[in-house]
């Protein structure tokens, strides 16, 4: 098979798997591995006929970005919530886990003293492009999905190097120990070195247009990968340590490009992580899936069961976290991609050390990575919302801009039970909200602050309401990412410098909310003038066509604002983001008091 055929099923496929676990609800990981194995040792489609040596040194540079743009995710502000958590989870959990999972994978599995050291390091991993996922579906609170993706993030490495000196230990015959302590100082040099003061260095350039923009994103990846080559020619594997340090350096040096740079590695992440995990299973062999037996499985349930509520009761000991967190993080341990390609990486070189039994490596963690991620993939929502550490359902709005008009439309949420959130940085402009009884963030949206503190995950809409067009834009777009584009909105500018060639392009702004012309002057104008917002029932009888009969000219004569569905979701109404409401359907209108308008509403009680 021609290369860039080969290329290009593995692409297909890998993307072909995260879109159908996407619809399917899945963990994309589980798809990912089936369709792996059926391309791969079920069918032999996928051959790339590469030696491991070769293949392996393809892998680590794909996990090498993987791991990268992990660390970009990290926020040193995080540390302040859940700095005592996390310094336990990182240095005491990672040897605590190793020892546990070796002395289970030597008398529980059965292997010998080599492989179950190097196995019980490679399970130290948890993963963060399994947790990562996982965290977004089951929409915890902020604290504890901090604590489980600063583990998975941090963690990675840590397993990668725990397995890389153990496995020297084992495989050189001098040096002993002074090698291994050797090995571990020059990764950490490395670490500091490059990927500490590189990181800094390469922002620092950024920041002073040495790089054109157009090439910053694309230089970055060159720049991470050649740091993750120079690591491992000083020290084997050091490189992966490497790159999540100079990520975490570069993600929090307040880089006006940093945004661009996350979404450009995170677009890459995407396409490098479907397609190892579409080659890294297609290597699997027949004959080893078959080393798989009920020792080996008993092994799978002491792992989830025994080794890791074990690891975080004492990483955890007198720490000052909630015993919930505790909980959930003694249950909750996906194994990724970095677990697989380490296996791939120390199966064969291990067998040809001269221990057989090393085998059974690559099955047995990929059978862990397939149990943990349906396990805990299909556990985590449950259980969070059991212990109480899931933030409320996603079916709200952040409403961005205290004033009159604001109020009037937070004060109709919360009669139909809606969750409403109003922010803004004048304390004085939100007393009315906190008297009313509304929840307020009083602060800039943008801040770092906001970022941590700011509880909007069970909010499903944005809309901002300042009388500041640009600075509505602004918002929508920083928000975007979070809400999703499609459902932040913004009120239109003013007539006055609204003009249509004078406006900003859809791609730099919100969807303007309501129907036009509306407007931030012409809602508080209208308010003044005695208009309200109203709300009323759409029946058999009552429906959209009959509101309009009774209220006029929509846009004119009255402002549809957005409405409940039947099944309680909240959802706001745009001319560029339309929807047709039905029966069951709770409009939200603004409109003039009128007895017209009471009468529209007591049609629906009927």
């Amino acid at each position: 098979m021609h290369a860039s055929t080969l290329v290009l099923i593995i692409l297909c496929a890998g993307l072909a798997s995260q879109w159908l676990a996407w619809r399917l609800r899945l963990p994309a990981v589980v798809v990912l591995i089936t369709t792996g194995i059926m391309l791969g040792p079920a069918s032999g489609i996928i051959d790339p006929g590469l030696s491991q040596a070769e293949l392996t040194e393809l892998i680590g540079l794909g996990v090498a970005i993987i791991l990268f743009e992990g660390g970009m995710d990290l926020k040193l502000g995080e540390i302040r919530r859940v700095g005592h958590g996390v310094g336990r989870l990182t240095i005491l959990g990672p040897p605590l886990a190793w020892i546990f999972g070796a002395l289970a994978a030597r008398f529980v599995a059965g292997l010998s003293w080599p492989v179950s050291w190097v196995l019980g390091a490679i399970l130290v991993v948890t993963g963060p492009t399994v947790i990562l996922p996982l965290l977004r579906q089951a929409h915890l609170n902020k604290r504890s999905a901090a604590l489980l993706k600063w583990e998975g993030i941090a963690n990675d490495p840590v397993g990668v190097l725990l397995a890389v000196l153990t496995f020297q230990y084992f495989t050189l015959t001098d040096g002993g120990w002074t090698q291994v302590l050797a090995g571990l100082a020059s990764a950490a040099a490395m670490a500091g070195l490059l990927g500490g003061l590189g990181g800094w260095l390469i922002g620092w350039l950024y920041r002073r247009g040495v790089v054109p923009t157009r090439l910053k994103a694309p230089l970055l990846m060159v720049l991470v990968l050649a740091a993750y080559w120079a690591s491992n020619l000083i020290q084997h594997e050091a490189g992966l340590l490497t790159v999540t340090v100079m990520g975490v350096v570069i993600g929090n040096m307040q880089l006006v490009e940093r945004e661009p740079l996350r979404h450009f590695k995170e677009n890459l992440t995407i396409v490098l992580l479907s397609a190892l995990f579409i080659v890294i299973p297609s290597q699997l062999h027949l004959e080893q899936v078959n080393l798989l037996n009920w020792p080996v499985a008993a092994f799978v349930l002491v792992t989830l069961l025994v080794v890791r509520p074990l690891s975080i009761v004492l990483a955890t000991v007198g720490a000052p976290m909630r015993g919930e967190d505790k909980l959930l993080l003694a249950w909750i341990a996906p194994r990724g991609i970095v677990a697989a390609a380490t296996a791939g990486i120390f199966g064969p070189a291990l067998v040809a050390a001269g221990y057989q039994d090393a085998e059974a490596l690559l099955p047995i963690v990929f059978l862990i990575i397939f149990t943990t991620v349906l396990a805990h993939g299909f556990t985590l929502g449950p259980l969070a919302r059991k212990l109480g550490l899931a933030a409320e359902e996603e079916n709200g709005l952040l409403i961005v801009g205290a004033s009159p008009w604001s109020r009037t439309l937070a004060q109709a949420l919360k009669k139909l039970d809606a969750d409403v959130v109003v922010a803004d940085g004048s304390y004085q402009r939100l007393r009315p909200f906190r008297m009313d009884g509304i929840k307020v963030y009083y602060g800039e949206i943008l801040s770092e602050h906001a970022e941590h503190e700011l509880d909007d995950e069970h909010l499903s809409y944005l809309l901002c309401a300042t009388d500041n067009h640009y600075y509505n834009a602004l918002v929508c777009k920083a928000q975007g990412h979070e809400f999703g584009h499609h459902r932040t909105f913004q009120l239109a500018p003013c007539q006055e410098a609204g003009h249509e060639q004078k406006r900003l392009l859809l791609q730099q702004r919100g969807y303007f909310a309501f129907e036009p012309p509306t407007d931030f002057c012409t809602l508080h104008q209208l308010l003044s003038d005695g208009w309200t917002v109203q709300s009323t029932r759409l029946s058999d009888t009552f429906n959209i066509g009959r509101l309009k009969d009774r209220l006029g000219a929509p846009g004119a004569d009255w402002i549809l604002i957005g409405g409940v569905s039947p099944q309680g979701k909240l959802q706001i109404y745009s001319n560029e983001q339309a929807f047709k409401p039905a029966k069951g359907w709770t409009l939200l209108y603004f409109a003039p008091e009128k007895k017209e308008a009471a009468q529209a509403r007591s049609d629906t009680e009927q």
